[in-house]
């Protein structure tokens, strides 16, 4: 009786080991994920899968993305997926920016790929803008021409990615300024605002002679002048405001020239004031001499 009750006790334990170790057995060997990636053509063994469970890599990301490489007719090492992930990187966003640039032709590899990711950028969006250029709008630029006259005005800037400057290149805010710098210089080097107002593709030309892409993350395609207002008569303010500061200059030396004129006024009445206090005493001395 107690032999029996010892082996029941034990078929006991062993049922609960069974039931408590097969929910870690299947968290820690995938089977599902396994047969999905075999039959996909995306083949992992068991022992990777259950490494990148040591590992706290989850599978089912890395998994997935090699996946839809493979579908895609890619071949991208699972070891590279799993260090690009250990490395802080997006592996799915990373492999859908290849797939992306694989069906445009474009050429990316799969370092530079996790090289621009690393770097902060959203390469899949860089790809996209690749095949989409973008259209960067900037601010109103007040420039003056040489004839005085202010000219206020935006341009519509079209850009696309440059892969192989995104790592390190300007963003979006250095074309903005580049091409705002480019519109004073132009406006500024015309003779006549009129000219402008009548060719404004000649601001467009000026800027793109510029390069101004020169390392930025970006390639200009075309730079459109939106708009231009006329604004302020500069030159004519400029000129109003030199004649009334000559004016005011004027009016000073004439005041000093006028307070001149009264202190030598008071000086001449002072010494005839004083000539006439002498004549008595004249007259009192020529009195007394008897010589009056």
């Amino acid at each position: 009786m107690e032999l029996t009750e010892l082996f029941a006790n034990a078929a006991a334990i062993l049922v609960l080991l069974v039931i408590i170790l097969i929910p870690f057995l299947l968290y820690l060997v995938p089977i599902k994920l396994w047969v999905t990636a075999l039959a996909s053509g995306a083949h992992v063994s068991l022992l990777t899968l259950i490494a990148m469970r040591l590992r706290r890599v989850p599978p089912h990301g890395i998994v997935t993305a090699r996946i839809s490489a493979a579908k895609a007719g890619l071949k991208i090492p699972i070891d590279e997926l799993e260090s690009h992930f250990l490395a802080g990187g997006n592996v799915v966003n990373v492999v859908n920016a290849i797939i992306s640039a694989d069906k445009a032709n474009i050429e990316l590899s799969f370092n530079r790929a996790a090289a621009i990711d690393l770097a902060g950028r959203d390469v899949l969006d860089a790809v996209q803008m690749s095949v989409l250029p973008k259209v960067i709008q900037t601010p109103r630029n007040a420039a003056v021409a040489q004839d005085g006259i202010q000219l206020i005005g935006f341009a519509r800037v079209t850009v696309r990615t440059n892969l192989n400057r995104l790592v390190g290149g300007a963003g979006e805010e250095t074309i903005i300024a580049r091409v705002g710098e480019g519109m004073v210089s132009a406006i500024g080097s015309a003779a006549n605002h009129k000219d402008v107002l009548e060719k404004p593709d000649s601001i467009s030309k000026h800027i793109l002679s510029k390069g101004l892409d020169a390392g930025t993350a970006f390639e200009i395609l075309s730079i459109d002048i939106a708009d231009i207002d006329v604004g302020k008569n500069i030159g004519a303010a400029l000129q109003i405001e030199q004649a009334n500061a000559d004016k005011k200059i004027a009016q000073a030396k004439a005041e000093e020239r006028r307070a001149m004129a009264v202190a030598h006024e008071q000086e001449m009445r002072a010494r005839v004031v004083a000539a006439e206090a002498e004549v008595p005493k004249a007259m009192a001395n020529a009195f007394r001499s008897g010589s009056l």
